[in-house]
């Protein structure tokens, strides 16, 4: 089968109950992360023809034919992606394990709701967990992120 992942070919043999969670780390993109494979964390996330899915309940072969995200198209670490350097600038992340999903979330969100409200953002947001911060900052980034769009 081939996939369509961060705007690259690739093409990868599978079983047919196969996660796509499971094909995505195998191709070693290791940024989506395994959580709870239950999905209730909201880890797992990744965009899929732009909007924010859970790879840990969706079989690979669900996402043939569709354009799939993850953390790794985002941005690199020499040049983060807005959003990202948001993220890091305001102490959005603390342990970082629930990153990728919040990251993946707030960003196909964004691109729908150009100007939210804090109420909207917590609202978006409300699939991932985070046992770390609180989300006061991760709100912070993301509005801080809509401002800067609004700007471009």
């Amino acid at each position: 089968m081939t996939l369509s992942i961060n705007g690259a070919q690739k093409t990868v043999a599978l079983a047919p109950h196969a996660l796509l969670l499971d094909t995505l780390r195998s191709l070693g993109l290791t940024g989506t992360k395994r959580g709870c494979d239950m999905g209730t964390c909201g880890c797992c996330a990744v965009q899929v023809d732009g909007l924010p899915v859970l790879s840990c309940l969706l079989l690979t072969k669900e996402a043939a034919g569709k354009e799939i995200s993850t953390i790794e198209g985002l941005g690199t670490p020499n040049n983060l992606a807005p959003l990202q350097r948001l993220f890091w600038e305001v102490g959005g992340s603390q342990c970082g394990f629930c990153t990728p999903g919040f990251l993946i979330t707030a960003d196909a969100f964004l691109r729908s709701n150009p100007d939210p409200t804090d109420q909207e953002i917590r609202e978006a947001i409300s699939g991932n967990l985070c046992r770390c911060t609180g989300y006061t900052k991760i709100i912070k980034a993301i509005r801080l992120s809509a401002k800067e769009r609004a700007k471009e």
